[in-house]
């Protein structure tokens, strides 16, 4: 296996002698996602023509104050030279960017998920903090120069994939990351008003819901939730409404493992899981096709929401028996 040096040199002359470049990642976006894919489209504006970031879903709300966004949309280039995948575990997880990536000549696949199932004919995949990580350090071997605006967009995938920096996945090379974009002059007391206060009142009447829900199991140490469609109506609220829920369930005291179920659908669950300090969630989410970090990840369950919180709960109570 090549390692990460060889990796990222490959890349780098790739890109240099490809056209038509097209950035995607996954859908239902984060702060991850969109901020790798924008910083790093940023950046190839420096030296190329025709860069594209392509809409895979809708875009958050949380998200559209960064830089760059308006390099979203739709790919109406005819022949693609290069595709770059970032935040995205396996090529299914691109939804319309998935036949787009098969018919690229070249696919470039960065990630920092272990479960990757390395799908491009470059896979840079590392147990990073972020993807943004990675991007940043793409970016800085390129030689590009770095402005506020790919630093923007960089420490706001940083940020939000670390919970502000308190997630177990920080590392000190997250930090020396982080403190390097600061140098670059970012309105830190903007990216944190839009990041993280900012909530609507159908956000906050939907995580009130969601709290009125919560369910406890195994002495306190799991804490279960859901949202469902009906609450989601109910409130006048979207599916990224229920950002946040997960984490602030975790710190509740004596809680190891936080579930949230979110119905995507009838007969369509998808699960997010987090722990605090003994559970490796990723091999909850393994049995059920998903996976991600040991203190974070998830799946989705192709069943009812009822049926999926079963099933997701009988395989948490088997660990902790």
């Amino acid at each position: 296996m090549d390692n990460i040096d060889d990796l990222m040199a490959d890349a780098i002359q790739l890109i240099g002698k490809s056209d038509n470049i097209l950035i995607a990642s996954h859908v239902q976006p984060d702060g991850d996602s969109i901020g790798s894919a924008l910083a790093l489209a940023i950046a190839l504006t420096k030296i190329k023509d025709g860069i594209r970031v392509l809409k895979v879903d809708d875009i958050p709300a949380d998200y559209k104050f960064l830089p760059g966004i308006e390099l979203i949309g739709e790919w109406q280039n005819g022949e693609l030279d290069l595709f770059i995948a970032l935040d995205c575990a396996d090529i299914d997880r691109l939804g319309p960017g998935k036949a787009l990536a098969l018919r690229a000549r070249h696919l470039i696949n960065i990630d920092h998920h272990i479960t990757n199932d390395n799908f491009g004919d470059i896979n840079i995949i590392a147990e990073s903090a972020a993807t943004g990580e990675l991007v940043y350090d793409l970016i800085k071997r390129m030689e590009i120069g770095f402005d506020t605006d790919i630093a923007t967009c960089l420490y706001t995938a940083i940020s939000t994939d670390t919970g502000r920096f308190m997630y177990s996945n920080t590392s000190h090379k997250t930090h020396l990351i982080a403190s390097e974009l600061l140098k670059m002059g970012i309105d830190i007391n903007s990216i944190n008003t839009n990041l993280y206060q900012n909530r609507s009142i159908e956000r906050t009447n939907l995580f009130l819901d969601s709290l009125s829900g919560l369910e406890m199991f195994a002495d306190g140490e799991v804490a279960v939730t859901a949202i469902t469609q009906d609450m989601l109506d109910i409130n006048n609220a979207k599916l990224e409404d229920t950002e946040g829920i997960i984490s602030f369930i975790r710190g509740i005291d004596t809680v190891e493992v936080a579930c949230l179920l979110k119905e995507i659908a009838r007969g369509e669950t998808k699960v997010s899981m987090r722990s605090k300090m003994r559970i490796d969630v990723s091999r909850i989410c393994n049995k059920f096709g998903g996976g991600g970090h040991l203190r974070a990840a998830g799946c989705t369950i192709y069943d009812d929401i009822d049926h999926a919180k079963k099933l997701i709960l009988d395989e948490i109570k088997t660990i902790f028996r």
